[in-house]
């Protein structure tokens, strides 16, 4: 056990899929459409009328529904998601060099059968991930209720926009169904759920609060990206959308986990205000690989780094009014970039 604690979330970080979107996609007929309208939905109901006991998130929830019109099952997603592992470059670097560095784990609103799938290609221990748990194979509708449920994705697919009608249809109309019951008791490892499972992992770690770092880049990891700043612990939005940006303190713009893995090491041998100095120096510096020198960065890392970057170095910022723009600008095109468009604008 370390005396340390590296928490990152899943998609964006660590691979560049949105499991979900991409279940929907494939499933469903206009299921990206859907699953695209449906995450804008719950980032309004979270972020904006802040639903009581409502998680950023939710979308898992919203669309099951729709899976188990299409009959899709639980060994379908088990497949699926073990066939559609898209890896952000050298994540299983990291997570190799993380293995003698730091307590890891992976905190996900992602389904559980993708996680599992994700942890045995990274070679992270299952007990060490946080996720959600979900049984379609328990999931049913009678066949009225598929008619109805038919009825709802049109009209959600002729009136993305029109949330009063969504509220109808979730929060009336589904919720007197029989799978009503089943699906408001599935807890989402979203926002808040993640900080709770952060809690645990200091319980079980027995670390001081501070001594954690957390990296995530979506609307669900606001909540622990606030938690670990609010304890000065390292909060990093890696290659993040607008939510993550505004409550991280350092932001990573990078094609590659290896950046990742620099800030890792510096704060696995050192404190937090060694980071935040090795950052400044970063920026400042006209001689990279002296920087790397000085500050020891681990053999295999800096190798790594200077293979991957030559000259076109990666962002790493500490995140002020002044630069959020700029940064939110090229954290948003990088994003785009190597997650697609599809996946890199969902919240």
């Amino acid at each position: 056990m370390f005396d340390k604690s590296f928490i990152t979330d899943c998609e964006g970080p660590l691979t560049l899929n949105d499991n979900a979107f991409e279940l929907s996609e494939h499933f469903i007929e206009n299921g990206g459409e859907l699953f695209k309208t449906l995450s804008l939905y719950d980032d309004y109901l979270a972020d904006i009328v802040k639903k009581d006991n409502y998680k950023a998130g939710n979308t898992l929830k919203l669309i099951l529904p729709f899976f188990v019109v299409e009959n899709i099952s639980n060994e379908d997603l088990v497949d699926f998601s073990q066939n559609h592992i898209y890896a952000v470059n050298d994540s299983k670097f990291l997570l190799s060099y993380l293995k003698d560095a730091m307590n890891t784990y992976i905190v996900s609103t992602s389904y559980g059968q993708y996680i599992e799938a994700v942890s045995n290609y990274m070679e992270v221990p299952f007990e060490n991930t946080f996720y959600t748990k979900v049984n379609l194979d328990k999931l049913t509708l009678t066949d009225d209720e598929i008619e109805k449920i038919k009825e709802f994705k049109d009209l959600i697919l002729e009136n993305p926009n029109d949330y009063e009608l969504f509220d109808d249809i979730f929060f009336s109309q589904i919720a007197e169904m029989g799978i009503y019951e089943n699906i408001k008791d599935i807890d989402v490892v979203g926002g808040e759920g993640k900080k709770l499972a952060i809690d645990e992992i200091i319980k079980r770690d027995n670390i001081n609060v501070n001594e954690m770092l957390y990296i995530g880049d979506s609307i669900t990891d606001v909540e622990p990206l606030e938690f670990a700043r609010k304890n000065n612990g390292i909060s990093i939005s890696f290659n993040g959308n607008e939510y993550p940006l505004k409550v991280a303190e350092i932001a990573i713009v990078s094609p590659s986990a290896v950046t990742t893995a620099v800030i890792a090491n510096v704060y696995a041998e050192n404190d937090k205000n060694k980071v935040l100095e090795f950052i400044n120096d970063y920026n400042c510096s006209n001689d990279l690989k002296k920087l790397f020198a000085d500050y020891n960065i681990d053999a295999e890392i800096n190798d790594k780094f200077f293979s991957v970057f030559n000259e076109n170095y990666p962002t790493i910022q500490i995140i002020t009014e002044e630069n959020f723009d700029e940064i939110l600008k090229i954290s948003k095109e990088m994003r785009n970039n190597i997650r697609g468009q599809d996946i890199g604008g969902l919240g």
